[in-house]
């Protein structure tokens, strides 16, 4: 009798920009930057990351993202708080068809990657990445972290998925484990939700 085949787990951390600004009524979404939080919130996120990284030995084969604004400043920042620099030693692939994509149209990204990625970061908006999640994650209770982005995906969360797939093209609804949740407010009480 043959043996069972071992399957290959592949990673997907999932990072939703950071605070913007509203202030200018008459610029487009795409160029709204970040505001002060922001600016506060993604360099302390990009420290969580590469100290979760360093502790499971991990390390980003791919980062996707999207090119907004808001996006591209969260990563210069969180790259400048982990120590790296955006551009030489991160590399970024970005993707238009992120920028405020439906789970769906995230799905069909992650399905078209290439087998020999095993991790991949994605950097993107909501309500596509808690949507993602949703959709990855079995609604069956045995998810305590599911059910912390079902109250709230803040803006500058971090999260982690375990997929049990060889292929990215594989991935299917209900097919992951949401292993990893951080959102600013949990390492800086400063930034959790703003009181008036």
């Amino acid at each position: 009798m043959a043996s069972p085949v071992e399957t290959q787990m592949k990673i997907l951390g999932l990072f939703r920009h950071a605070k913007s600004d509203w202030g200018d009524a008459r610029a487009r979404d795409f160029d709204r930057p970040l505001n002060a939080r922001g600016r506060q919130g993604a360099p302390i996120m990009g420290r969580h990351i590469s100290a979760y990284l360093a502790q499971r030995g991990l390390q980003w084969d791919r980062i996707l993202a999207s090119p907004a604004v808001r996006a591209a400043e969260t990563i210069e920042l969180a790259a400048q708080g982990a120590g790296l620099e955006a551009g030489r030693s991160l590399a970024v692939n970005w993707d238009r068809r992120i920028y405020l994509a439906s789970s769906a149209s995230l799905l069909d990204v992650l399905r078209e990657q290439d087998d020999s990625v095993g991790a991949i970061m994605m950097v993107g908006h909501n309500p596509g990445l808690e949507d993602l999640i949703f959709d990855l994650v079995p609604d069956d209770g045995s998810s305590p972290l599911r059910d912390v982005v079902e109250a709230k995906f803040p803006t500058a969360t971090f999260a982690v998925l375990e997929i049990d797939v060889d292929h990215w093209v594989d991935v299917r609804e209900n097919g992951a484990r949401l292993v990893h949740l951080m959102r600013p407010r949990d390492l800086d009480p400063a930034l959790g939700p703003e009181r008036f």
